[in-house]
């Protein structure tokens, strides 16, 4: 019999909704037993067995619920994940981890601290085609990797109608916001950047946040460049990899947030599936033989960060997205910054 874990979730905004309840739901390792609304009650259509609680002190206070989940706007994420640890609760933080470097070891330390585990929401790696780059990577048919480019742009010319989504917070502006997913994915990949030389700037009119960067990580003979902007009306490749022997471009999304935008209920018939039209161009030479083709892109799976989670929890198995790990993130965004203000390479 399964031994679920007793969560909360602290917030039902698009992240709750897209990314986190439904996953929850779905899975018998969980057991959502408080969702965070302080006046709304919009979750009773969908999820009416679900316990509302009307402040975070309830939650915390509730000593049947193990885990917390920490969906709140950016500026809160450091707060609320030091007081869910505070208070005995493993915590899963969305992303950005914290928005310093110094919150993020302050973190780290009060979960040693607690023998609690902390974790940080950097879904993206369970995205289709990241795993299909990073397959490809693996594999060698590229050979020695040179220059590794990642975008994720969209094209949203206008400030959002919600001010607080265009106020300049702490931790806001796109490179928080999209920037740290295919930051965490280099990460994952490459490891510590040698030095960072980064160009932020705001490009909507009236904009008060970023909401375009282009950093360029070193890794010794590797460029890496992560990118995004908010005025892309033409589709740019989400990934070019560049090798010695090969190269492999991918254009498009993966596809299960907009499944789950639509409607579509985890698990479906080929979830996280793409169609062949995106699938990658992998140009190389293979044991003496050119080929040129396409890569059909693996499933993506969001729930695969969920299963780590109670593997971590309830298995003592190893945590595949470390907080230190997640830490790194935060230090390359805290130094991006750095560079684009004193107009010059920064060191990691």
């Amino acid at each position: 019999m399964i031994n679920s874990i007793k969560t909360a979730v602290t917030g039902f905004g698009f992240s709750g909704k897209v990314f986190q309840v439904p996953f929850l739901h779905a899975s018998p390792k969980f057991e959502i037993m408080a969702l965070l609304r302080r006046s709304a009650d919009d979750t009773k259509q969908s999820y009416p067995e679900i316990k509302i609680a009307r402040s975070f002190a309830e939650i915390l206070n509730n000593q049947d619920i193990e885990l917390v989940i920490v969906n709140t706007p950016n500026q809160l994420h450091y707060s609320m994940t030091k007081e869910a640890l505070e208070a005995g609760k493993h915590v899963i933080v969305e992303k950005p981890f914290a928005t310093t470097v110094a919150e993020t070891i302050e973190l780290i330390k009060l979960a040693e601290n607690k023998n609690l585990h902390l974790f940080v929401f950097h879904n993206r790696r369970w995205d289709g085609d990241f795993m299909t780059v990073k397959k490809v990577i693996e594999s060698g048919v590229l050979g020695n990797l040179v220059e590794y480019e990642a975008r994720y742009d969209r094209f949203k010319p206008l400030l959002n109608p919600k001010p607080w989504k265009e106020a300049p917070e702490k931790g806001s502006g796109i490179l928080y916001d999209l920037g740290t997913h295919i930051i965490d994915q280099a990460v994952c990949l490459f490891g510590e950047p040698k030095t960072i030389t980064a160009d932020i700037r705001k490009q909507r009119k009236n904009s008060q946040i970023d909401d375009y960067y282009n950093i360029m990580l070193d890794y010794d003979g590797l460029r890496v460049t992560v990118k995004s902007t908010l005025l892309a009306k033409e589709e740019s490749p989400r990934y070019v990899v560049y090798g010695q022997k090969g190269s492999f471009i991918k254009y498009g999304v993966d596809p299960q947030e907009e499944d789950m935008i639509a409607g579509v209920q985890y698990p479906s018939v080929n979830w996280g599936m793409e169609s062949e039209k995106n699938w990658g161009i992998l140009n190389s030479s293979i044991n003496g033989v050119n080929f040129r083709g396409k890569i059909e892109t693996l499933a993506g799976n969001y729930m695969m960060f969920f299963d780590n989670v109670y593997e971590v929890i309830r298995e003592g198995k190893p945590i595949i997205i470390s907080p230190e790990q997640a830490q790194i993130t935060t230090k390359i965004i805290e130094t991006a910054f750095e560079s684009f203000q004193a107009k010059k390479t920064q060191r990691f």
